[in-house]
């Protein structure tokens, strides 16, 4: 494991339990301000430097967790709308190399996030055990996948790419 590609270790699904179900959505609902903090006072030469070798830049990371979340957001909406939906998959590193992530400042997805995360709470802060068990289709794995499961995922991947960041930063000891 190299440590600062998963510094907080990789996904490992558990239990849905009432404290992992609140854990994880206290993160969905607190994540942009986890992230903003992160990239907080990093000047463009700190944005641009990839958090490990080989790796995006903090400044492509940030979209790519905007880019991610839609998708997760998504996602969640077709599993509470639809029975079985196969969710549709996409490039990420293609995603992180479009115009877009290329030319557009990290705080365009911040500001994002913040309303995005906001939605996404307050869609799913009040699901009830069945609600929780609606499984989406993953178009690669064919498997079913329960929104419980997502939301586990996607609660480690915000916290994920934020560890990245302040690894990051802490090697280098930006202030």
């Amino acid at each position: 494991m190299i440590e600062n590609q998963y510094p907080i270790g990789r996904f490992e699904h558990r239990d849905f339990t009432v404290s992992i179900k609140q854990e994880c959505l206290g993160v969905i609902q607190f994540l942009p301000n986890m992230l903003e903090a992160a990239i907080s006072g990093l000047d463009e030469q700190q944005l641009q430097t990839p958090y490990r070798e080989g790796g995006w830049t903090v400044h492509q990371l940030v979209h790519h967790v905007a880019d991610s979340h839609l998708n997760a957001y998504t996602r969640f909406k077709l599993g509470l709308t639809e029975e079985n939906p196969v969710i549709k998959s996409y490039d990420e590193k293609a995603w992180a190399e479009l115009n877009d992530v290329r030319t557009l400042p990290v705080n365009i997805s911040i500001t994002f996030l913040y309303a995005l995360h906001a939605r996404w709470y307050a869609a799913v802060k009040d699901l009830d055990e069945i609600q929780w068990a609606r499984t989406v289709v993953h178009p690669v794995k064919g498997n079913l996948l329960s929104l419980s499961y997502y939301l586990q995922l996607y609660a480690w991947h915000g916290k994920h790419h934020v560890a990245q960041v302040n690894f990051l930063r802490e090697k280098r000891k930006w202030q």
